[in-house]
């Protein structure tokens, strides 16, 4: 292997990578953010009528399906609340470690203008793009 390889195979494997001190507001948000979840998945399980509870079991048949309506409803916000919170807690371990702001399928810094709008994600649009395309 020739030093010229060398050299470019290491290049390539430089990333830039976001300041520290342009981390700490983007973590103080997406912690925030956790939190803010928190507050609403607990609010969800004491609104959803599966788990607090019936009041009355001789109910009639339209409030068993407003019943069944409403957690349906809440387990679909509960998922999605599930889902931007695990988001939220990747982009803040990839924060601790360091590959923040790093596309974790391709390696290639996400663009800024993304992770302002979206501080959460964890891939670049390119990728993001990719993998809707493969769920059609």
């Amino acid at each position: 292997m020739s030093k010229n390889s060398i050299n470019s195979s290491s290049k390539a494997k430089r990333v830039l990578s976001i300041p520290r001190k342009l981390l700490s507001p983007i973590r103080s948000f997406l912690l925030s953010q956790l939190r803010r979840l928190e507050l609403r998945r607990s609010s969800l399980e004491r609104d959803d009528p599966f788990v607090s509870g019936r009041s009355d079991n001789f109910a009639s048949p339209d409030t068993t399906a407003a019943e069944q309506f409403g957690h349906a409803r809440s387990e679909a916000m509960r998922r999605e609340l599930e889902r931007k919170t695990i988001q939220i807690r990747k982009a803040l371990s990839r924060i601790r470690i360091g590959v923040y702001g790093i596309c974790e399928s391709c390696g290639k810094m996400i663009d800024t203008d993304r992770l302002v709008v979206f501080p959460e994600t964890t891939v670049c649009i390119d990728c993001e793009r990719k993998a809707e395309s493969k769920k059609r």
